[in-house]
């Protein structure tokens, strides 16, 4: 396991991500498996290890492991099985920080995208199951005001805009006039923020992602309360 300092993410690590959308082909990457596990995997985990005591700061239910597989870093590798797109490989580096009471990447978390000409954090739940979704929309029918509270602060508005799926009409079982309508039409209940490229090189970005996450705090605490989880 590496043990370095964060530093910045390194400008090779969208160069190489770059290349291997070009060659997205498993010859070409075990031949340039070395510039991933350099350029790509180790700054990761040294982010990882340099945020986990900033989420401490937002929210102990959180997890942030920097276990090479199974951790916080999403894996490179592509789900294949049901796709028609084949390529085996990711594009994108995704770092996940999830609910520890969650069991897959659809739990309540915080993420982080990075991506040649799309860097972005993100904030909530997506692609909730039948379940989560129904709870969440009923803490949203019946608690509106902090609803509206936990979206609405300055905060949160000055950084973070909602996004994700939506039905074009009112779930069943929920009036049409309610004052949150468009909010229950939500399929998914994901904050999006943009980052800049250039940002991500800074050792400073683990700290503008950590206020950011924190801006989002009252919208996750929303979300997990929903679900009846510890926040």
């Amino acid at each position: 396991m590496y043990e370095d300092k964060f530093t910045g993410f390194p400008p090779a690590l969208f160069e190489f991500l770059e290349e291997l959308a070009d060659h997205n082909e498993r010859p070409w990457f075990l031949q340039n498996k070395h510039r991933y596990e350099h350029c790509v995997r180790r700054p990761a985990l040294a982010f990882i290890r340099a945020f986990r005591p900033r989420l401490a700061k937002i929210s102990e239910f959180f997890l942030a492991s920097d276990r090479p597989v199974g951790g916080s870093l999403l894996r490179i590798y592509r789900d294949t099985r049901f796709s028609k797109d084949k390529t085996p490989y990711k594009t994108n580096v995704g770092i996940q920080f999830r609910h520890q009471w969650g069991q897959d990447i659809h739990a309540p978390g915080f993420y982080v995208h990075l991506e040649p000409g799309e860097c972005f954090l993100a904030a909530g739940v997506w692609r909730p199951d039948r379940e989560t979704l129904a709870a969440i929309r009923q803490a949203i029918a019946d608690r509106p005001d902090a609803w509206c509270r936990a979206v609405s602060g300055r905060r949160f508005q000055a950084l973070w805009t909602l996004e994700g799926d939506a039905l074009r009409r009112p779930p069943k079982g929920f009036p049409p006039d309610h004052p949150c309508i468009d909010d229950l039409k939500r399929t998914d209940y994901i904050a999006v923020a943009d980052v800049e490229e250039v940002d991500t090189y800074r050792p400073e970005f683990v700290d503008q992602v950590a206020r950011a996450f924190a801006a989002a705090r009252p919208f996750m605490q929303f979300l997990c309360q929903a679900l009846q989880w510890p926040f």
